[in-house]
């Protein structure tokens, strides 16, 4: 059996029609809209360097590249013409990913406040 029809009856044994199952094609101009929007993206990510908002800094960097992350995602990932679950677990990774950056700042913070502390004075040995 070749390969064709081994594909074919396959098909037959497990009918099922969703819209994943069929090839689209994604215009050239919306492409070219995402790669501008998310060029334009890169530059405020460097912006954002040349001006100090303290601890905001990073924040701001942080939610430009999760929307960078969605952009490419929904769209040269065919994510926003797939499955709506497929969607979710992208998302559901985001949350994950936010959560361990969380505890690792939580975590780095507490060993901070160890650098700055004097060191422990030295007790001259008995005699």
């Amino acid at each position: 059996m070749t390969d064709t029809h081994a594909h074919t009856a396959y098909a037959a044994e497990h009918p099922h029609d969703t819209p994943h199952d069929k090839p689209h094609a994604v215009p050239l101009w919306l492409l070219a809209a995402v790669l501008l929007a998310l060029l334009f993206l890169t530059f405020v990510t460097v912006a954002v360097t040349w001006v100090d908002l303290g601890p905001a800094n990073i924040w701001v960097a942080l939610a430009i590249a999760v929307v960078k992350a969605a952009l490419v995602g929904a769209f040269f990932m065919h994510l926003y013409w797939d499955a709506p679950f497929n969607g979710f677990v992208l998302l559901a990774s985001f949350a994950f990913l936010a959560v361990f950056i969380g505890l690792a700042l939580i975590d780095s913070r507490e060993y901070r406040s160890l650098e700055n502390a004097p060191p422990p004075a030295v007790r001259p040995a008995a005699s």
